[in-house]
């Protein structure tokens, strides 16, 4: 009777430590519009174009807040496509660029307020670079993607308490093909808690 009387305890014990655990998991999924810096360096390129531009974007992501403080989140980035137009002498040319990154991250909120949170996330990208280039910058053609540290700082302030907006500066790192697409960018979105 003893060990079965252990046994329901040890039991209960354990069903409600992890029932404590599952509440303080908290799902997410989110949405944002994402703005990124966009810049060419064709070799030799003699035309008086503005080489630098700042493009629109996308993001979905998702993840789960372990507790109060510690989450893990991944997210999906369209940094839109951009294009340049370029001289060199004569001959005139184009190149596009459509740049995409996957990333993967811990996540820290640290509250300011009851509303208001700092977050920070740190983790690794996969960025993909798609080029496409006409007359003498043919040798920046190609699809290249590479992995690199991804790292983000921002804030989350909630309007209720399963919906937020979210204001961060994220860092993805280079591509292998540095046409088009830079380092960072600027999101904004809103989150919605489970």
């Amino acid at each position: 009777m003893k060990k079965i009387a252990l046994a329901l305890i040890t039991s209960a014990v354990a069903l409600g430590a992890a029932s404590v655990q599952a509440q303080e998991l908290k799902p997410y999924v989110g949405v944002g519009v994402v703005s990124s810096e966009h810049k060419y360096n064709a070799a030799n390129d003699t035309s008086n174009g503005d080489r630098k531009s700042n493009e629109w974007g996308g993001k979905i992501f998702g993840g789960v807040q372990l507790d109060k403080t510690w989450g893990v989140e991944a997210g999906y980035t369209d940094f839109g496509k951009s294009s340049y137009g370029y001289t060199v002498g004569a001959n005139s040319g184009r190149i596009e660029s459509d740049a995409k990154s996957f990333y993967l991250a811990g996540k820290g909120s640290f509250p300011v307020s009851q509303q208001l949170a700092v977050t920070g996330k740190l983790g690794l990208a996969h960025n993909k670079n798609d080029v496409n280039a006409s007359g003498l910058a043919v040798a920046y053609n190609g699809d290249s993607s590479r992995n690199a540290l991804y790292a983000a700082v921002g804030a989350e302030y909630a309007f209720t308490e399963k919906l937020s907006g979210v204001l961060e500066y994220e860092h993805y790192g280079k591509n292998d093909n540095e046409q088009g697409r830079r380092k960072g960018a600027l999101n904004l979105g809103v989150k919605a808690s489970f």
